[in-house]
C-alpha cells in the first residue's frame, strides 16, 4: 500500500479532527456486521479503523468515501470508537491532496457550485425563492412566529419543490406567521463539511449566522434532518443557539395544540422509513408516527428494518452527489422491503431520502407498484379529503 502522507501526518491529523477515538478499536468486528455497505458489497469498516491506528490509510482509496454516516457502527460500538469522526478525518487529508477517486470526483464541482451560488445544484441564487411562487409566502420578519428554511433541494429540485410548496399550505391553514429568506439564504453545510471539505462548511456557517442574528430570527423550521441536524447541533461551535425544529416535530405540535385538524380519509397502507439523521442521529421516531396515526383511514405498517435499525438510504455524507453503480443502492433495497411490507407508498422525511427512493422507482420499474412521498404531502392530500367532504379546518 502507497500512502501520499506519511505515517504522523494521517495520525495527527486525524487525532487534531477529533478523529483520536480510533485508537479505542480492539477490532472487534461489529461495526462491519451492522455496516449497509455489506448487504451489497464486500466492505470493512474494521479495515479503515486499523489502518488509521498505524497511519497506513491509502487516502487515494475509494473506501473512505462509502461510509454514509449513517450512524449505525457508532450506536453499536461497544468501545465509543466513533468511527464517523475518523472517517471524515480521513477525507480532509484527502480533500487538502485533492485526492478524489472517480467516484467522487462530482464533489469539485459541488463545491464550486457552493462556492459561487450557495447550493450543490449549481442554480441561482437568486432563484432560491422561486418555488414559493403563487403561495403568497413572505419575507421573514423578527415579529413572525417561526422562519421557514426549506433547504437546497426543495428549493430547487423539480420534485422536491413539491415538498416545500405543500409544507407551505399547511402553515398556512394552521395560521402560522411564517416567513423565508429567499436568496439570502445558503446551504446549511453539512454534507460538504462530511467530505471532508471544512474550510467551505465554516463559510456557509457564518454566512447563515449572520443572516439568522441580522433578521431577528429565533425558531427554525426546517425540512431537512440534515439542516436540523447541523443547526442544532454543529451550528452552536460558533456559540450561537436557534430553536431548531424539523417538520414532523412541528406537525404534531400543531395537531396537539389544535391548530392543524384532520378529518378526511387517508384510506391506504403505508410504511414510514426513518431517515439517519432524524432517527439514530436524533432520536426523532415517534412524532411523524404519532402524525401519521391522525390520519382516519390510514393503515402504518413496518419494514423489516425500522426505527434505530433503519435502512440507510444512502445518500449521507455527500454520497447523494456521489456515483453509485446498480446493484450497490441500499435505496434498492429499501424500496423492495416497503413492497415486501405491503406499503402502497413509501413516506419518509428527508430530501435525500425521496430522490434516492424516486431514482429507484425508477430504475427498479416500481411506478405501478409503489408511490415515494413525503409526510406533508400525506398530510396535505388527508386535509383536502377533510375540505372536499365539508368539513372545516380550524
Amino acid at each position: 500500500m502507497e500512502n501520499i502522507a506519511d505515517y504522523k501526518e494521517i495520525v495527527e491529523v486525524i487525532k487534531e479532527q477529533g478523529g483520536d477515538a480510533f485508537k479505542r478499536c480492539f477490532q472487534c468486528g461489529l461495526c462491519d456486521t451492522v455496516c449497509p455497505w455489506n448487504k451489497v458489497i464486500t466492505f470493512s469498516m474494521r479495515k479503515i479503523v486499523r489502518e488509521a491506528t498505524f497511519g497506513m490509510t491509502d487516502i487515494e482509496a475509494e473506501d473512505i468515501w462509502r461510509c454514509t454516516s449513517c450512524g449505525k457502527c457508532p450506536q453499536r460500538c461497544p468501545r465509543d470508537v466513533r468511527q464517523i469522526d475518523s472517517v471524515i478525518a480521513l477525507r480532509r487529508v484527502a480533500t487538502e491532496y485533492m485526492a478524489f477517486p472517480s467516484a467522487v470526483q462530482p464533489i469539485r464541482s459541488i463545491r464550486a457550485s457552493l462556492l459561487a451560488e450557495g447550493n450543490p445544484l449549481n442554480e441561482k441564487r437568486e432563484d432560491r425563492a422561486a418555488w414559493a411562487e403563487g403561495l403568497g409566502v413572505k419575507p421573514f420578519e423578527q415579529d413572525m412566529e417561526i422562519l421557514y428554511f426549506p433547504g437546497c433541494y426543495p428549493s430547487y429540485d423539480p420534485r422536491l419543490k413539491k415538498v416545500a410548496r405543500a409544507t407551505v399550505e399547511i402553515l398556512k391553514k394552521a395560521g402560522v406567521s411564517f416567513g423565508i429568506l429567499g436568496k439570502e439564504e445558503n446551504c446549511c453545510g453539512e454534507s460538504i463539511r462530511k467530505t471532508g471539505d471544512e474550510e467551505m462548511f465554516i463559510s456557509l456557517a457564518k454566512a447563515n449566522i449572520k443572516t439568522f442574528i441580522d433578521h431577528g430570527v429565533k425558531r427554525i423550521l426546517v425540512s431537512s434532518p440534515h439542516c436540523y441536524h447541523t443547526f442544532k447541533n454543529e451550528y452552536p461551535e460558533f456559540m450561537v443557539h436557534f430553536e431548531i425544529v424539523h417538520i414532523t416535530q412541528f406537525l404534531f405540535e400543531l395537531i396537539e395544540a389544535g391548530r392543524l385538524k384532520i378529518d378526511g380519509k387517508f384510506a391506504k397502507k403505508i410504511t414510514y422509513h426513518d431517515p439517519c439523521y432524524l432517527g439514530r442521529h436524533n432520536g426523532i421516531y415517534d412524532e411523524p408516527r404519532e402524525v401519521l396515526s391522525r390520519i382516519d383511514g390510514l393503515e402504518l405498517v413496518e419494514m423489516a428494518e425500522t426505527r434505530e435499525d433503519a435502512l440507510c438510504c444512502g445518500g449521507g455524507a455527500g454520497r447523494i452527489w456521489m456515483e453509485v453503480p446498480k446493484g450497490e443502492r441500499f435505496s434498492d433495497i429499501r424500496l423492495k422491503q416497503a413492497v415486501d411490507a405491503g406499503a402502497e407508498e413509501l413516506v419518509t422525511a428527508c430530501p435525500y431520502c425521496i430522490t434516492n427512493f424516486e431514482d429507484s422507482r425508477i430504475t427498479m420499474e416500481y411506478d405501478d407498484v409503489l408511490k415515494i412521498k413525503d409526510i406533508t404531502e400525506v398530510i396535505l392530500e388527508a386535509i383536502k379529503e377533510t375540505e372536499e367532504t365539508g368539513e372545516v379546518n380550524a
